[in-house]
């Protein structure tokens, strides 16, 4: 469409301006299989924690890997800056919101200590859970092998933006596809947002695409730099994009994985609509009691040294961990027991699997 004579654009959609079409056939809820699987290790749900300090700590990592999700640790994080990073969380809970930014990248420039590494994958590790921990593109080469030797079972590289063919004059930029060619374990990588950006990633030899920029709530990336593409949009883009290099590579399935802008379980169900695989949610389960945030929500762009793209947010808290996943509920918006949500969206919309119900039906809500 038109901007002006001399641009044209693409309408996009958000989330928020789909939705889902229920079926001439419903479902038991109770029928529903939300299984997944990415490589050799399937989970019985497909939600992904978003690896930012105010939701995934050790603990909180463990939590939902036994309930039936996958966790991911930020390595960049608290956790592997600090050997006992409570008291800092607790400070970042008391701050004013002037001050929040400003503190928070003078405690986030204390070194990452590669030995907080190796102990924070292990504490993972030994509860039996499938172990997952998060890289920016910018830290992997310096610290995967440390990453790799505490035997983690899934790497996600992670940004804002990612690219397969990143260009820089000052330093090597990272190979992905020898890197990821390299490593024994099965690489999630991302975020991206086009067609073309995510095929490429795929090709990189990764098992996982992560969809959007990793941030919802806290997120400011679209006021700071301008850059945006719609969520709904960017998973049917990025969902084609895998079925053509499924017909490319000979059968070679990669998962899409939404990242960030969830608000809530309807969310959650218009995301896997479009074509997700599973989702990566992060302030959803700040809200849990158990959440290291206590009710505050920040991801790593909030305390950039140079140019911070996020911000502390307030998102309050209103259950347990489990009753947010798994209910009951006790409030009636959508943030709490995710899951149960999501069967009852699939059962009405007739499908019983996760890989059907990505066909099903959406419309696009004009008084939007």
């Amino acid at each position: 469409m038109e901007i002006g004579l001399g641009k044209n654009g693409r309408r996009a959609y958000e989330l928020d301006e789909i939705g889902i079409v229920p079926a001439r056939r419903t479902r038991d809820p109770e029928e529903v299989s939300l299984t997944w699987q990415i490589d050799a290790y399937r989970f019985e749900t497909p939600l992904v924690v978003s690896p930012m300090d105010s939701v995934a700590s050790p603990r909180t990592v463990v939590a939902v890997g036994e309930q039936g999700g996958l966790g991911v640790l930020d390595l960049e994080g608290l956790w592997t800056r600090y050997e006992d990073p409570e008291p800092l969380l607790a400070e970042i809970n008391e701050l004013d919101d002037e001050a929040a930014t400003k503190r928070l990248q003078d405690i986030y420039s204390a070194p990452i200590r590669e030995e907080l590494i190796g102990q924070r994958i292990e504490e993972i590790r030994k509860s039996g859970i499938v172990t997952a921990a998060a890289l920016s593109p910018q830290r992997t080469a310096q610290y995967h092998r440390a990453v790799i030797d505490a035997g983690v079972d899934i790497f996600v590289i992670r940004g804002t933006t990612v690219s397969a063919e990143h260009v820089s004059g000052r330093a090597e930029p990272l190979n992905l596809k020898q890197f990821i060619y390299e490593l024994d374990v099965p690489v999630v990588v991302g975020g991206c947002a086009t067609y073309t950006a995510a095929l490429h990633l795929m090709r990189t030899g990764a098992a996982g695409v992560l969809v959007g920029f990793g941030g919802g709530s806290g997120h400011t990336t679209r006021s700071v730099l301008g850059v945006s593409v719609p969520m709904a949009s960017a998973i049917g883009d990025v969902a084609a994009a895998r079925r053509d290099y499924l017909d490319e590579s000979g059968g070679r399935y990669v998962h899409v994985i939404a990242d960030g802008g969830m608000r809530g379980s309807g969310d959650i169900a218009k995301s896997l609509a479009c074509g997700a695989d599973a989702v990566m949610v992060g302030s959803p389960l700040a809200r849990a009691k158990e959440a290291p945030g206590s009710g505050y929500h920040w991801g790593s762009e909030a305390h950039h040294n140079e140019l911070p793209r996020g911000e502390r947010v307030h998102v309050g808290t209103n259950g347990d961990l489990r009753s947010i996943l798994h209910g009951p509920a006790f409030t009636s918006d959508g943030t709490m027991n995710l899951m149960g949500a999501l069967r009852r969206t699939m059962a009405t919309a007739g499908y019983s699997d996760l890989k059907e119900f990505q066909r099903v039906e959406v419309v696009v809500n004009p008084h939007r």
